[in-house]
């Protein structure tokens, strides 16, 4: 991705999503974002995208051994979670006194 430009998304940490390609595609689940990595085009979602890594005995894990956890996963492989419409949902930027608001195009709620 260019380093001129920063890219603008309309996912948000904490904000409820759904997988709509890959091994994890459910597009009825909503699950929450994690973090999110804006100059990968990446996103961490909870429970999506389990990996498995081998570590090493350490201080703070004395055991080691196989340890899962969540990847990042490409942003355009989500979507948006609209709770009105209980649906994925395309998303439009507005202008509301003077404060940005992200509004789901189908209904019309705010997100």
């Amino acid at each position: 991705m260019s380093k001129r430009f920063k890219p603008k998304f309309n996912v948000k940490k904490g904000d409820s999503v759904v997988i709509i390609t890959g091994d994890d595609k459910d597009v009825k689940k909503p699950r929450k974002v994690l973090e999110v990595f804006p100059n990968e085009s990446r996103v961490l979602v909870e429970g999506a995208n389990i990996i498995t890594r081998h570590t090493k005995p350490s201080a703070q894990n004395t055991k080691g051994g196989l340890v899962k956890k969540e990847a990042s996963v490409h942003i355009s492989n989500v979507k948006l979670w609209d709770a009105k419409g209980s649906e994925a949902a395309k998303v439009k930027r507005t202008r509301e006194n003077g404060k940005l608001i992200r509004v789901s195009k189908k209904s019309g709620a705010a997100i």
